[in-house]
């Protein structure tokens, strides 16, 4: 028989807890407060393995299984404040993760498409994302592919690091659609970039500062 995983509650504590969060982000110079009020609306600390709990709401990333990790809140913050998200916009995620980026943009009211690669991570996310009010479809299947069937998308964001941008999920953006990708910089880690669709199908470019991502993969994997 199959039990279905018990999420941590959510306590005046942690709540708690995740407004010191997010007063840290605001005075760390975060202005968006959309992004904020979603980031104070979703429990970090439901993602992450009950040993961490303790930790979930300090800015750092956290080990999630399957070689994958939970980005910390400062990125998840920058990230989404690059995809300028409105509510009932179409925003594809490649590498759901943990689920907790997918919830802060279905927080902002995002119709939110999540593609995992990692076989073992999915299942185990995906259960956790039907017990959540949160509105995220959720696919098995390689990132570089995107998701043909559902495009195009409004938003696309990446949350592995990536050697280029993939063409296919730029065919997937729709003209004025934003993608925000951590991309290598030669050394090791990542410049996250903030890429725009233009209307005759070039891409505008700006960056944002250095990051540490695990690396984009492709196919899907079993651990």
């Amino acid at each position: 028989m199959h039990y279905k995983m018990k999420l941590a509650e959510d306590n005046y504590r942690h709540k708690g807890l995740r407004q010191q969060m997010v007063n840290q982000l605001r005075a760390d110079g975060f202005t968006d407060e959309r992004v904020l009020a979603a980031i104070n609306e979703v429990p970090r600390h439901i993602f992450l393995d009950s040993s961490f709990v303790e930790y979930a709401y300090s800015d750092q990333p956290f080990s999630i299984g399957s070689g994958q990790t939970i980005s910390q809140p400062s990125t998840v913050a920058l990230q989404t404040s690059l995809l300028s998200v409105e509510s009932g916009k179409k925003v594809l995620e490649v590498g759901t993760g943990s689920g907790y980026q997918a919830c802060v943009l279905a927080a902002m009211g995002a119709k939110v498409f999540s593609i995992e690669r990692q076989r073992n991570l999915y299942f185990r996310t995906k259960e956790i994302l039907e017990q959540l009010p949160y509105r995220v479809k959720t696919f098995l299947g390689d990132g570089y592919e995107g998701l043909p069937n559902w495009k195009p998308f409004d938003r696309i964001i990446i949350t592995a690091g990536a050697p280029f941008i993939p063409p296919k999920l730029v065919e997937q953006l729709k003209a004025g659609g934003i993608m925000v990708i951590p991309m290598d910089d030669g050394k090791g880690g990542q410049t996250m970039v903030k890429i725009t669709k233009q209307s005759d199908g070039s891409l505008a470019r700006e960056e944002f500062g250095s990051f540490k991502f695990v690396p984009m993969l492709t196919g899907t994997a079993n651990d």
